[in-house]
């Protein structure tokens, strides 16, 4: 079987972030025949301006865009901010647009939002974006997974059963979308 290549995205900056530590777990549980990279460029990432979006780009520009075209797929998960996405990762967004490498990928993400709305605001954003990118939507793979800081272990990594195996079904749709 060959493998296929999954691109892990947090949109959070913060130390111990939940989202990070789903897409890690992800990238723990990941059968043998899924390599995953997580991208941890997001805070290198310059101000996006349509103005610098020619060669040459910024170095990590280049690396971001890099890493999307030598993936099958990109997984996202990103926390909400004030009832949207976070900055730094609209800012990544921007940057996939220019180049085209998004454009008919896979795409899909894991919402970890604990609060009662449940990140809904910055996840219907991210839904515009990346349908303005035109990427594929996993919808079956899109999936909101409530997860605790009190549930990520030491080594970073989801400890929750239940979420672990959610986690799970979120590879396996994903994967069944690039088979």
């Amino acid at each position: 079987m060959v493998a296929k290549r999954v691109l892990l995205v947090s949109g959070s900056l913060r130390a111990g972030s939940t989202n990070t530590a789903v897409l890690r777990t992800v990238a723990a549980i990941a059968p043998e025949h899924l390599e995953t990279t997580f991208y941890d460029g997001l805070g290198t990432l310059p101000h996006f301006n349509p103005d610098d979006d020619v060669d040459p780009l910024p170095e990590p520009v280049v690396a971001l865009r890099a890493a999307i075209r030598a993936s099958d797929a990109v997984l996202f998960s990103s926390p909400e901010y004030a009832g949207a996405l976070p900055g730094s990762f609209l800012n990544l967004l921007d940057w996939t647009i220019g180049g085209g490498e998004i454009y008919e990928k896979p795409v899909a993400w894991i919402n970890v939002a604990t609060s009662p709305t449940g990140a809904v605001k910055a996840y219907e954003s991210l839904r515009t974006v990346l349908g303005y990118a035109g990427t594929r939507i996993v919808e079956s793979a899109c999936a909101h997974i409530p997860v605790l800081h009190a549930e990520v272990g030491p080594d970073g990594l989801v400890t929750a059963p239940d979420a672990r195996r959610q986690l799970d079904t979120v590879v396996t749709r994903l994967l069944e979308e690039l088979s």
